[in-house]
């Protein structure tokens, strides 16, 4: 039995269905790049996850973490004010004006120290010609490489630029101190009064709407921080209370919106 040949009939049916099939198939690919792409999509006001880059790799992490420095050290205006503000560079130099490495340096300065001593003890008292050629060049060697770590980290140089500092902080002729473009995480809009005052001294944590910052390399919005999620903390906390005090968060609108 013979087969059938297609008939110039069938052509048309046949063109129809290749170019519904192609459709098809370009329609699911933008779709598919089209849903991949809305994952950055945001509505106004919500920003939860946004985690922008900054100009200096600041890391909560090894500040608030590690090294277990309180949030109210460099943010003090949040106990005083309306505001919790970004520290001014003053504020970093309180430290890094000593400190001027980064932090597995500086543990690198401290095993080097700590050998040095060890040395040190070892020729105590002994007459020059009484110490070793090998135990003197260990004691340049590691006066050689702790010198190499006093230079500054490329993220402390951003800072010590930002105040027309050179590497040895000393002030550079004719450089003006600028402030540090730092990146807003945390936009609430403009018809929304949030009071850092009130909640701080009221016990709440800054943990409690930011976060495990001292997890965070970099910081991220944490929380929606929508108004509903803020009604529901202020009814749970006149609830259970704050820390074990009793207190009264209002829902009242003008309490936020004022």
């Amino acid at each position: 039995m013979r087969s059938r040949l297609p008939t110039t009939n069938d052509t048309p049916a046949m063109q129809q269905r290749v170019i519904t099939i192609v459709l098809l198939i370009g329609l699911f690919f933008s779709l598919s790049l089209l849903v991949s792409g809305m994952s950055g999509w945001r509505l106004p006001d919500d920003q939860q996850g946004y985690a922008p880059v900054q100009p200096i790799a600041y890391s909560h992490r090894l500040h608030a973490g590690e090294l277990q420095i309180k949030c109210g050290f460099c943010h003090s205006a949040a106990t005083m004010s309306q505001y919790a503000a970004i520290p001014s560079s003053d504020v970093c130099m309180k430290c890094h004006a000593f400190v001027t490495a980064s932090f597995n340096v500086m543990r690198e300065e401290l095993r080097l120290a700590d050998e040095t001593k060890n040395l040190l003890a070892k020729v105590e008292g002994k007459p020059e010609s009484e110490i070793p050629a090998l135990t003197k060049q260990a004691l340049e060697d590691l006066h050689e490489q702790s010198d190499a770590l006093q230079i500054p980290s490329d993220q402390l140089k951003i800072l010590y630029d930002s105040l027309g500092l050179d590497d040895q902080l000393q002030p550079i002729e004719g450089k003006t101190p600028k402030s540090i473009p730092w990146v807003r995480v945390h936009n609430l809009p403009d018809y929304v009064c949030f009071n850092h005052q009130a909640h701080v001294t009221a016990g709440v944590t800054c943990q409690r709407c930011h976060g495990p910052v001292e997890t965070m390399d970099r910081v991220r919005q944490f929380a929606s921080l929508s108004m509903g999620w803020c009604v529901n903390c202020h009814r749970e906390a006149s609830e259970r209370g704050i820390d074990g005090h009793p207190v009264s968060a209002s829902i009242n609108c003008t309490v936020c919106h004022h």
